[in-house]
């Protein structure tokens, strides 16, 4: 397989989905101190406004990727406005924990779907168009490996989008285009409920830990839990994977 250089980690300008709270904010945040320009799009012109206020040279862009063409306008605005945009972060997200027997569990579901696999899949085919493209990072799950059955659409979003990342990793090289997972455990976040994740690591000891990591040139990040769980992939799912697709 082909390797591609380790990406460089200041003087970039880089879009961060999802990045006005939580595990986004913190990415956004330490990109800027790297010495990035960043762009955070969110659903929420308050919380932009409020994540401003924290970073004061963060662009903001309101977005809701629920929305197909709010997908469409967020691409031709950077397309426009920022064509030197060379860093695509995947990190917007929704976990609901919940039953299948809930009578608004499809609708639901359907939401986590959209936002969870239909957004980033719409983004990497808009902004692979961009010929300033170098990266894409797309957030994934150690809930990829095991799912939680208390939130079982939200882990199967996960296991799709790293299963996606894999394939798309290997798609894009010939483009020059490098692709990076990041893997999350769970953290101390408001993701699928106020209070439901304060026993976790806080986001802080994550983002300096993948931030060593991606230092290293490493395309797959990780943090305590997630580390042994994408450890335990076997060796012969490796070596079947690049004789398969003959990557050898």
């Amino acid at each position: 397989m082909l390797q591609l250089a380790i990406m460089k980690m200041s003087g970039n300008k880089i879009l961060v989905t999802g990045g006005a709270s939580g595990i986004g904010l913190a990415l956004a945040g330490k990109f800027i101190e790297e010495g990035n320009e960043v762009i955070i799009c969110g659903r929420r012109e308050t919380a932009l406004q409020e994540a401003s206020v924290k970073f004061p040279s963060l662009i903001t862009r309101v977005c809701d990727l629920t929305d197909f063409s709010e997908r469409e306008s967020i691409f031709q605005w950077i397309a426009d406005k920022h064509p030197d945009l060379n860093v695509l972060v995947n990190n917007a997200g929704i976990q609901n924990w919940m039953s299948v027997s809930d009578n608004y569990f499809f609708k639901k579901a359907s939401t986590e779907i959209n936002i969870n696999i239909e957004a980033p899949l719409h983004l990497v085919s808009l902004f692979i168009q961009l010929k300033s493209l170098t990266t894409i990072m797309n957030v994934t799950s150690g809930l990829a490996f095991v799912p939680l059955i208390k939130a079982p659409v939200y882990c199967a979003t996960k296991a799709f989008l790293h299963s996606f990342t894999i394939s798309l990793r290997e798609w894009v090289r010939s483009k020059d285009i490098e692709v990076i997972e990041i893997i999350p455990p769970a953290l101390n976040t408001d993701l699928g409920g106020k209070g439901i994740h304060d026993f976790a690591p806080p986001v802080s000891d994550f983002i300096e830990s993948i931030f060593v990591q991606l230092k290293e040139g490493k395309e797959e990040l990780t943090f305590g839990h997630s580390e042994g769980l994408n450890n335990t992939v076997p060796d012969l799912w490796k070596q079947t994977f690049i004789k398969m697709n003959q990557l050898n």
